[in-house]
C-alpha cells in the first residue's frame, strides 16, 4: 500500500489532505479514489486512511494507527565528501532505506566537486525529495534531514553534538594495528548518536585526519571490499547499527 508523509500534528477530527505533487501520484498514476486506502505517515506515526475526496487535493480519513517499530534505535548520521557525478543521490537513496538518520555533504579538501551556494540550495531540495521517496518506498516513519554543505570547519563543529565520530580512514586504522570495524560497533551500545564521516573518492586528507584525530574520532577500515565513496560501504554501517 502507498505511503505518504503529510507535515504538522495530527488533527482533532482526524481529517487531513495530501496536496502537490502526492496528490497527483495518487489521482493520476495510482488512479485511486474515494474509498480507497493509502498509509499516511504524521508525528513518526502511520495510519492507514481512507480517501474520501479526489476532485483536486486528495482529502483523507485518518483510521487506525499502524503499530510498526521499524526505525533504527541508534541516531546515525552521515557526513559524506562531496563525490562526482550523482552518487550523492544513491548514497541518500539506500542510506535512507537502511536507516540513516540525516545526512550533511561537506567539501572536503580532495573533493573534486564544489558547490556554490544557488547549486548546493538546488541540490539539497533534489537530495530531500529522494530521501522522501526512499523513506516511503522502505515504510518508514521518518523522513532524514538532508543538511546544507557544510564546510570541514563546520563539520567539526557539528561533529560535536554527537555522542561518537566514526571515520573511515584505511591508512589510520592500519596503523595502530587496524582497528576491527565489528570491535567499533559493539563499544557503541550505550551511545545514542553517531556521525560516520567518509571523504570523497580520493579519501580524507592528513591535515583533516589530524583535526578529527583532536575531535576524539575513532578511526576504522571498512575492509578490501569497500573504497571511498562507495555507497555501498555506507548502507552496511547503517544496517550493522
Amino acid at each position: 500500500m502507498q505511503r505518504y508523509f503529510i507535515e504538522g500534528k495530527v488533527p482533532d477530527n482526524r481529517k487531513v489532505a495530501i496536496t502537490g505533487d502526492d496528490a497527483k501520484h495518487i489521482a493520476k498514476v495510482m488512479r485511486q479514489g474515494t474509498g480507497d486506502e493509502v498509509i499516511v505517515v504524521m508525528e513518526g506515526k502511520s495510519f492507514l486512511a481512507i480517501i474520501e475526496s479526489a476532485e483536486f487535493d486528495i482529502e483523507l480519513r485518518l483510521s487506525e494507527e499502524l503499530q510498526a517499530d521499524v526505525e533504527m534505535p541508534k541516531n546515525v548520521t552521515i557526513a559524506c565528501g562531496l563525490p562526482k557525478g550523482d552518487k550523492l543521490e544513491l548514497i541518500v537513496q539506500k542510506a535512507t532505506e537502511l536507516g540513516m538518520h540525516a545526512m550533511i555533504p561537506f567539501e572536503a579538501e580532495r573533493s573534486i566537486v564544489k558547490w556554490d551556494a544557488g547549486k548546493g540550495e538546488k541540490k539539497r531540495v533534489r537530495l530531500q525529495k529522494i530521501a522522501k521517496e526512499a523513506a516511503e518506498q522502505s515504510h518508514r516513519v521518518k523522513i532524514p534531514e538532508i543538511h546544507k554543505i557544510h564546510t570541514f570547519k563546520q563539520l567539526l563543529e557539528t561533529a560535536k553534538s554527537y555522542d561518537a565520530i566514526i571515520v573511515a580512514y584505511e591508512e589510520e586504522a592500519r596503523a595502530d594495528g587496524g582497528n576491527r570495524f565489528a570491535e567499533i560497533l559493539k563499544s557503541m551500545y550505550d551511545k545514542d548518536s553517531i556521525i560516520l564521516i567518509f571523504g570523497p573518492e580520493g579519501g580524507i586528507s592528513i591535515s583533516e585526519v589530524e583535526r578529527l584525530k583532536e575531535a576524539g574520532a575513532l578511526f576504522t577500515a571498512l575492509g578490501p571490499y569497500f573504497t571511498y565513496g562507495n555507497s555501498s560501504a555506507l548502507c552496511v554501517i547503517c544496517n550493522v547499527l
